[in-house]
């Protein structure tokens, strides 16, 4: 379990606050929706999504990120992994929607490319705060039809992700993959349960990881004590069903924090 050393080939800037690094190391055993440990030597360690086999994308929201983003190429960081469940592929017979909100978008993106492969028509609703905000458009596009929406309007939709998905037949589709900040997915968790269509929906939880490994217990979700790091980050929208979800989640001491 000792870490990898990954050096940086490339950094992509997506928007002023979200970088992609492209390392060489790749994961070719990856399944979409899983994550990496990431090293800050001298800092910290941090869970991150893959955003490619041999890529993640960052958005500087902290001490560790700052750090990261401090970063050339030609330096490097740490890696162990990959770790957790990801989301579950369809086959080419199920049609699959995918709902991605701003950073959400980077385990997004190479599962709706899997699913493409697989054979299954896909559709995406991406949101972000603006159009510069919109991450991974293009290769969304490759993989099927998009719906964009915006909160300012800028492009598409102006609105909300649950905008765009009040106007879809959600019952048409087999598979649904969410990932983006909690607010949103609570918003998307809610519309589907109100559509009875739950069940066919998956979410991609972000909480605070110590091991990643699910030996330490920090990442327990209430009630059902699942492991975020073991038995997710992704979960079914049954299993959320009368969680944490959209309430609280808990920092380094295990104190609740809202969401």
């Amino acid at each position: 379990m000792l870490p990898l050393n990954a050096t940086i080939v490339r950094i992509n800037e997506e928007s002023p606050l979200v970088r992609t690094f492209f390392f060489d190391l790749r994961f070719e055993t990856m399944g979409p929706g899983q994550f990496v440990m990431v090293w800050v030597r001298g800092l910290d360690e941090i869970p991150m999504g893959l955003s490619s086999k041999n890529s993640i994308t960052v958005q500087k929201v902290g001490e560790a990120t700052s750090k990261l983003f401090e970063l050339k190429e030609g330096d490097s960081f740490g890696l162990r992994g990959p770790f957790g469940r990801g989301f579950t592929l369809p086959s080419k017979e199920e049609k699959t929607l995918v709902v991605a909100g701003g950073v959400g978008a980077a385990p997004l993106a190479p599962y709706a490319e899997a699913a493409r492969v697989a054979g299954s028509e896909v559709h995406t609703v991406l949101g972000a705060r603006s159009a510069g905000d919109l991450l991974f458009e293009e290769r969304f596009a490759e993989a099927g039809e998009v719906y964009v929406s915006t909160d300012d309007g800028s492009k598409g939709t102006k609105g909300f992700v649950t905008d765009v998905l009040s106007n879809l037949d959600l019952s048409g589709y087999d598979k649904i993959a969410v990932c983006g900040p909690e607010i949103m997915m609570v918003s998307v968790f809610r519309l589907l349960e109100d559509r009875k269509v739950l069940e066919k929906s998956e979410f991609s939880l972000h909480r605070y990881f110590k091991c990643g490994i699910g030996v330490c217990g920090a990442c327990c979700i209430d009630r059902s004590g699942l492991r975020v790091c073991k038995d997710g980050p992704v979960f079914s929208g049954l299993q959320l069903l009368d969680s944490e979800l959209g309430k609280y989640m808990r920092d380094a001491s295990g104190q609740r924090v809202k969401v």
